[in-house]
């Protein structure tokens, strides 16, 4: 079946291929060069190429690998079903597997990431872990020291070559797609979500409906995020609103808040805009000191789908 999301049709498949610093392009191409896979850790904000480059690896490097979500499936029964199953069995090929585990900051730190580390020394024989996660903070110490811990930052002296790179990946997916765009509008795009290369695609394929990509998309690119958001607490769906928030993190919390206070009126019922105004007011002053700004916009969004009615 021929895949729709543009994240996924054009994923990179080589390493080569991927939007990196020269940096990380050195590490990974030594590590294909020797075909010797370690246990990694992936850390940075997201949509900089984690889980492609981990797949990537392990595509060039021609091992067997399951990809399991932290964020969907954090309890120790993954570990002791759908991973031991996995790392336990010989590959088909001869040579080693890898388990990816994506999000990883999102498994249980009290019993599926103590208990990961035991699955990583028993299997060392066969199998490799390679995790990924936007905060290394919420991964127990233990597992960064039985991993290698590869930051996938994007140095300031090199962003402007970065962005270019994937301007020309972007034009060369929009002309596949018959797409017309002006080049000065999807390098304003790439800029406002930079290094989020992810969220520029998938905001780019959502604009493409339109036919041309123009300047008229970035005057509605606010207000099209923010019916997402609205959407997703008026369904009451729990996960949508999640990956909304963790898609716009890289905004400023504060203007998170106002954004929702501002357009209060077009999507939620007169009688509950008090209470909507209170929940805001609480969260945004716990904002100023809080360690984790994400868990506490969730946090406050739940309370918002819970207390609050929309039209």
């Amino acid at each position: 079946m021929e895949e729709f999301l543009w994240v996924e049709k054009y994923r990179p498949r080589k390493v080569e291929e991927c939007v990196l610093s020269q940096d990380l392009k050195k590490i990974f191409q030594n590590v294909l060069d020797k075909g010797e896979l370690q246990n990694m850790m992936f850390t940075g904000t997201a949509g900089t190429g984690k889980t492609t480059v981990a797949r990537a690896l392990c595509n060039e490097l021609d091992l067997d690998y399951i990809i399991i979500n932290g964020s969907e499936e954090s309890g120790i029964d993954t570990l002791r079903n759908k991973i031991k199953q996995f790392a336990s069995s010989v590959s088909l090929s001869g040579g080693l597997k890898v388990v990816i585990l994506d999000e990883a900051d999102y498994l249980n730190p009290q019993s599926t990431q103590p208990a990961l580390r035991g699955f990583i020394e028993e299997f060392s024989a066969n199998c490799r872990f390679i995790l990924t996660c936007n905060f290394k903070n919420r991964i127990i110490e233990p597992l960064h020291s039985r991993t290698s811990v590869i930051e996938f930052a994007m140095p300031k002296k090199e962003k402007e070559a970065l962005a270019g790179q994937f301007m020309q990946r972007v034009q060369q997916i929009l002309a596949a797609e018959s797409i017309n765009s002006e080049p000065a509008v999807i390098a304003e795009l790439i800029m406002k979500y930079f290094p989020d290369f992810r969220r520029t695609l998938n905001e780019l394929q959502r604009y493409s409906n339109f036919g041309k990509i123009d300047s008229g998309i970035l005057v509605n690119a606010n207000d099209i995020a923010l019916d997402t958001l609205m959407n997703a607490l008026k369904i009451k769906d729990f996960r949508k609103m999640r990956q909304w928030v963790a898609d716009n993190i890289d905004i400023e919390p504060a203007s998170m808040f106002r954004k929702v206070y501002d357009n209060m009126n077009e999507y939620v019922e007169p009688q509950s805009i008090p209470q909507l105004v209170l929940i805001l007011a609480d969260y945004q002053y716990k904002n100023s000191f809080v360690a984790d700004h994400e868990l506490n916009m969730v946090a406050c969004l739940t309370e918002v789908m819970a207390g609050v009615k929309f039209k």
